[in-house]
Order: C-alpha cells, then sequence, then structure tokens
C-alpha cells in the first residue's frame, strides 16, 4: 500500500510526489562486563531503552550507532555485530521506524546525555524497569545469542 499524496510547487504549479516511508533507526546493545547498558529517557515515550536514535543523511547504520552510543552513554563504542532489524510498524508510538540493531562492547561507566536522562549498567537477563519501543523484545533476542540459540550477523559497512 503506497502512502503516497501530491502537492503543488508554490513557484510553479509542478505536481510534486511525496512519499511517506519509515524512518530509519539504530539501536545498540552495549555490553560492559557481565551487563548491558540502558538509558533512561528525556522525551516521550518515556520509561528505559536501549541507546539508539535517527539515522542522519548521509550517514551509514553503523556511524549512526556509534555516533548515538557516544551522545547518550558518553561510552566509545566498538561494533561486533548485527543483531537484527526490526519494523513492525507499531515499534514506535510516534512513527514507522526501522530499527537497525547492533551489539558492542565497550568499557567505563555510562553517563546520560542529549536524549537520555540517565544511563546504567542492568543485568541483561533482570531488567527490573519499564522499557520503551520493543526493546524487551530485541533484550529477548539478545539473549538467545548469549544462549548459544542464535547468532550475530556479521557486519559488511
Amino acid at each position: 500500500m503506497s502512502k503516497k499524496k501530491e502537492i503543488l510547487c508554490p513557484q510553479c504549479g509542478f505536481s510534486i510526489e511525496v512519499y511517506k516511508n519509515p524512518l530509519p533507526t539504530v539501536d545498540i546493545i552495549i555490553e560492559i562486563g557481565q551487563g548491558i547498558v540502558l538509558v533512561e529517557r528525556r522525551n516521550y515515550p518515556y520509561g528505559w531503552a536501549l541507546p539508539g536514535g535517527f539515522v542522519d543523511y548521509g550517514e551509514t547504520v553503523e556511524r549512526a550507532a556509534i555516533r548515538e552510543a557516544k551522545e547518550e552513554t558518553g561510552l566509545t563504542v566498538e561494533l561486533k555485530g548485527l543483531l537484527g532489524v526490526y519494523s513492525d510498524p507499531k515499534r514506535d508510538p510516534r512513527h514507522h521506524t526501522i530499527s537497525t540493531v547492533f551489539v558492542a562492547k565497550s568499557k567505563g561507566r555510562p553517563i546520560g546525555g542529549d536524549d537520555a536522562k540517565q544511563a546504567k549498567i542492568f543485568p541483561a537477563n533482570d531488567i527490573d524497569v519499564v522499557l520503551a519501543f520493543d526493546h524487551q523484545k530485541i533484550i529477548n533476542d539478545y539473549l538467545l545469542v548469549k544462549e548459544g540459540k542464535a547468532n550475530l550477523c556479521s557486519i559488511r559497512g
């Protein structure tokens, strides 16, 4: 189903097709020791989430993941692999987004920044906070990888 509409150029009257496409995003599971980093969201939808955000025009998803991790947690990360792509149109209540989810490793202590009120390390198999978006599903998939029941995909950039 195409979500296309047409608008007229105010200068010349030419008909321009405008498409309503899903927005590309990234999420990052950042491993530190035996835990993963979550951020408390400053903006709607509220709650805790994996660090992540929108991919900028002209930016690769890999670069966006590294940038978002730094902006929201203060951490420099090394991407280990691709967990998956999550595209349920209802995964984000604001828009239809398609998220490329990476697993990364880092060292240090996360500090909330940018869209994040705070950042903390949680044990991945015992998270006791309300998660935003579809991040519980993503973490469950990550746990399958940790248990050897699924594999990460390589990053080809």
